[in-house]
């Protein structure tokens, strides 16, 4: 589990904040602007609790509580845009960051384009989840958003409940009595109402057009709370934004979660300035850490019977045309060889999507050729491996080493954590459930990858 702190900063206007973070400084910043409440220290049991934080780890994972909500002071009267923004400054400011990806949630939408639409030099990448631009599109109406506004004014209880009869429904990773109960520790009455009045008042589509960052827009699909037309106007208006929809509702369900965290994740790692040879501050980290890397292991199948049946001299020529096809393919794709083992290689990609279709390519390309038949086994890992004078080390390289033993002739494998990296692209998928890797406590879920046509 990554370590994690909760520090306090004040803003401009002496509005105490509380701030997480995770990860250590080398990893590339991502800041998280929650929802319309949120509390960071049960939000952090919570990723924990979904299996969420293993696919932050990419990153240095930052995120805070609104003024009025969570750990931050409640007190407040002023929940205007400009109010939410001097709280993300000031979490920018004491955690040092120059530059950095930025993620909005529901409410943290609109404060998130905010701040990317007046800092266009320091947002390096803009995701913004499940949220919209124009308050009035807030459940669905203007007149439903201030029916919730009546409700929580009148008793946050009732209110509170309400507000979660919206935002969940049967799969989602909260029940309507939890996401309630967690409402009402994140926010008092009088905040509660005030940062709802906030929420749907709020209107950043003015600001939509200044937004200069690549932009990933991730919405599910029968969010009641949020409505999806509200996210493809943010789409339309934010010049080369991206669009990807998921199942679900507001709070969707685990699975569907943990797939927008990574697309979310994966997004923004692809904006992360590379760190130059010499630059001071790459001294400071730990200098072994190449950053994400997707390590894939291939073995081809039945060597020692090929070269028994064969003989040396011609099962040297196979294995030479193996070596070739193999190195044309990496070469393609950006893959970087590690090492070769005789019957199979160890290589590595800085892209997800790279690696799998080098996979994909080297599967489709040993089916194809004449001659002998050559069946390769194909499995990979995502993580930071240890590298060391050229090679690679660590329990992200030894798990690929280990799906990749379990994979048949022609097959590919990936964990599911790789799966989640993998969302919204089109690739086929296979469940082969849930095993123990040798060398490994948890039980991990293994996934085929459908490569034929």
């Amino acid at each position: 589990m990554a370590t994690r702190e909760i520090r306090y900063c004040t803003t401009e206007d002496g509005v105490s904040i509380a701030y997480s973070v995770e990860g250590d400084g080398g990893r590339p910043p991502l800041v998280f602007v929650p929802g319309w409440v949120s509390h960071v220290e049960i939000d952090g049991q919570t990723r924990d609790n979904l299996g969420v934080t293993p696919l932050l780890g990419a990153v240095r994972f930052i995120t805070f509580d609104k003024r009025g909500t969570g750990l931050s002071t409640r007190a407040v009267t002023d929940y205007s845009l400009e109010a939410h923004l001097r709280d993300v400054r000031a979490v920018i400011g004491a955690a040092g960051l120059d530059t950095f990806a930025l993620a909005g949630w529901s409410e943290g939408g609109p404060v998130a384009i905010g701040v990317a639409a007046h800092h266009p030099e320091r947002v390096t990448r803009l995701a913004i989840i499940g949220s919209y631009a124009d308050g009035a599109r807030v459940a669905g109406s203007s007149e439903m958003g201030q029916a919730l506004l009546a409700a929580v004014k009148a008793e946050w209880g009732l209110g509170s409940r309400f507000m979660s009869d919206l935002f969940v429904d049967a799969e989602s990773w909260a029940t309507a009595d939890a996401f309630t109960e967690y409402q009402r520790l994140a926010a008092n009455p009088p905040e509660a109402y005030a940062a709802l009045q906030s929420a749907v008042s709020l209107d950043a589509r003015p600001l939509l057009a200044r937004v200069e960052a690549p932009t990933l827009v991730l919405h599910t699909r029968d969010d009641r709370a949020v409505p999806i037309a509200a996210g493809q106007e943010i789409a339309a208006g934010i010049r080369g934004a991206r669009f990807t929809s998921f199942p679900g509702a507001h709070v969707p369900s685990p699975d569907v979660w943990r797939q927008i965290i990574a697309a979310a994740v994966e997004f923004a790692l692809a904006g992360a300035p590379a760190a130059r040879a010499d630059d001071p501050a790459r001294g400071a980290v730990a200098p072994e850490r190449g950053g994400l890397r997707t390590v894939l292991f291939t073995d081809l199948v039945g060597h020692t019977e090929m070269m028994r049946r064969l003989g040396d001299e011609r099962g040297r020529d196979v294995l030479r045309e193996h070596e070739r096809l193999t190195r044309e393919v990496l070469k393609e794709h950006g893959g970087a060889e590690v090492k070769t083992m005789g019957d199979g290689f160890m290589a590595s990609f800085t892209s997800v999507t790279r690696a799998m279709d080098c996979a994909i390519a080297l599967q489709r390309g040993f089916a194809a050729r004449d001659g002998e038949p050559l069946h390769v086994r194909v499995g990979l890992n995502a993580g930071e491996p240890i590298e060391e004078d050229g090679d690679l080390f660590g329990s992200t390289v030894i798990m690929a080493s280990r799906v990749a033993a379990r994979a048949g002739a022609g097959e590919i494998l990936i964990p599911e954590p790789l799966r989640h990296l993998l969302t919204g692209k089109s690739y086929s998928y296979a469940d082969r459930g849930e095993t123990v890797l040798k060398g490994f406590e948890d039980a991990v879920r293994l996934y085929e990858v459908r490569w034929r046509e």
